[in-house]
């Protein structure tokens, strides 16, 4: 059975081998599900609390 991983922005669960895995400086690793979930978070900084079709709670 595949891994499942969850987006780091709005808590989608998709398969490993879908999405990307995006490395910080830092070493924390974020999981994004679409490249829209990408852009959203990194390039944008945007909230996925306030975000209507984000499922990201707290």
């Amino acid at each position: 059975m595949p891994a499942l991983h969850r987006c780091s922005f709005c808590s989608r669960e998709f398969v490993h081998g879908r999405g990307m895995l995006y490395v910080k400086n830092d070493g924390t690793l974020l999981w994004f599900c679409s490249r829209r979930c990408r852009i959203y978070s990194i390039e944008q900084g945007k909230d996925a609390r306030k975000l209507k079709w984000a499922k990201k709670s707290t």
